[in-house]
């Protein structure tokens, strides 16, 4: 989870509490799902074992497995404790062996409220937690929904700045409501994204021709199904996940609510944004839509909007990247003619602006998508040309940032690129040296 830290006898001295008495209910379907398992890994040997069984034996093995499992979730449960101290949150597990995780409150990213379904039913909560350096996010799963809310103010008060006797009592920041996606444009944006299309009639196209192939009715399934999965998961999934979207401003950053089914609380943090992407799919260009996408470091947020106005969707990146202005369309350089030998007719889809704030690429003929980097969240700057650029006198200019990411302005004329190697250097150590803390606000 986090690094871990050594404590004073202070610190050990703090109130442990224990999840929501419903937790082992979640955590007794753990031995269940390991027969599962195996079941779907071997299922001719669990169909064999299965007609074996008779009455008698089936209620036994049922006698025996209930009890167990509800053992098994009382006492993970009764063996998991947390607490906050001054400096951390600390989570203590495990039944047989323990493990106690230190999650120091100046390196949590991002901390979500989400509700699944059967969760929003019972009342409870899960608190998730983006910390640096940690490959998933660590969890507290469950806790009474008003407890969850309450409890993650108070690690960002506490992570802000604030005295930890009175960091309890601050409570949740305030917000403004800023927009709201309607589940009609949702839905209108999804029919008109190529990705829905092309997997729906992937669905349909390569199943019949293997059954022309082939006559097997396993590989059609076996080919269909992932197809129709997929098809689903971006079309119908992608209307249940960003159901409702909602944005809202606070101190502590954007707000963001969604899902029809599993309710979402996030937040992105300020100032720890690394990239913003506007992203523009051919079919939504004569509606003025856009998608806004984001590179949070540590951090698995990846939608800010999931379609708006194109006027809308500024103004909201414009609170996420203080003093940034969108570039406009024509702000943005084309390469030289001589670079469509190296991606024929693709090469009209590139284009570049530097500005005193962000460096922007644009990418993409038919789905367009701008990415936008803060001249302080670049890591490093490299020029890359191959033996073809070489040849037509152009290069890449590839900046990384702190998400891990790479964003590229491709097929610059060479001794510009050179030119844009020196200056962003230079832009991202000014950019760095003014920008202000990472810190969470309250």
């Amino acid at each position: 989870m986090g690094g871990a830290v050594s404590g004073t006898d202070a610190q050990d001295a703090v109130t442990e509490r224990r999840l929501h008495p419903v937790t082992p209910l979640r955590r007794a379907w753990a031995p269940v799902a390991v027969i599962v398992g195996w079941a779907v890994h071997d299922p001719d040997q669990a169909q064999r074992q299965l007609t074996r069984l008779t009455t008698t034996t089936l209620l036994i093995g049922l006698a025996v497995l209930i009890p167990a499992a509800a053992l098994y979730g009382f006492l993970t449960w009764w063996f998991t404790h947390f607490a906050v101290t001054d400096a951390e949150l600390r989570i203590r597990t495990g039944l047989l062996f323990r493990r106690t995780a230190h999650i120091r409150l100046e390196r949590i990213q991002a901390i979500d409220v989400t509700q699944p379904l059967l969760a929003r039913v019972a009342g409870v909560a899960k608190l998730k937690l983006d910390v640096i350096g940690a490959d998933k996010k660590d969890e507290l799963a469950f806790l009474g929904a008003a407890e969850a809310r309450a409890l993650r103010a108070e690690l960002l008060a506490r992570a802000a700045g604030f005295a930890p006797e009175t960091a309890h009592e601050v409570g949740e920041a305030p917000s403004r409501h800023l927009l709201r996606v309607p589940p009609g444009v949702l839905a209108v944006s999804l029919l008109l994204t190529g990705a829905t299309w092309g997997t729906l009639a992937a669905a349909v196209v390569v199943p019949a021709l293997l059954w022309s192939a082939t006559h097997s009715l396993w590989t059609i399934l076996a080919t269909a199904l992932p197809l129709l999965g997929a098809a689903g998961a971006s079309s119908v999934g992608r209307f249940v996940g960003e159901y409702d979207w909602t944005v809202a401003e606070s101190p502590d950053g954007l707000r963001i609510d969604h899902g029809l089914l599993d309710r979402a609380h996030e937040t992105v943090p300020p100032g720890r944004v690394q990239t913003v992407r506007i992203v523009e799919p051919l079919l939504w260009r004569r509606r003025g839509w856009v998608r806004v996408e984001l590179d949070v470091a540590g951090s698995s947020n990846s939608v800010l909007l999931p379609v708006a106005p194109r006027e809308i969707a500024e103004s909201v990146v414009a609170r996420v990247l203080p003093g940034v202005t969108v570039p406009a369309p024509t702000a943005l350089s084309r390469p030289p003619r001589r670079s469509r030998w190296c991606l024929p007719l693709w090469w009209r889809g590139q284009g570049l602006a530097v500005t005193d704030a962000v460096f922007a690429a644009r990418r993409g003929l038919l789905r367009r998508s701008l990415a936008l980097v803060p001249h302080a969240k670049v890591q490093s700057v490299r020029l890359t040309q191959g033996p073809w650029q070489r040849a037509r006198r152009v290069a890449d200019v590839r900046v990384d940032t702190g998400a891990n990411k790479t964003v590229t302005a491709r097929l610059r004329d060479a001794d510009e690129a050179a030119e844009l190697l020196r200056g962003q250097a230079e832009r991202s150590r000014t950019g760095r040296r003014d920008a202000l803390p990472d810190r969470w606000m309250a």
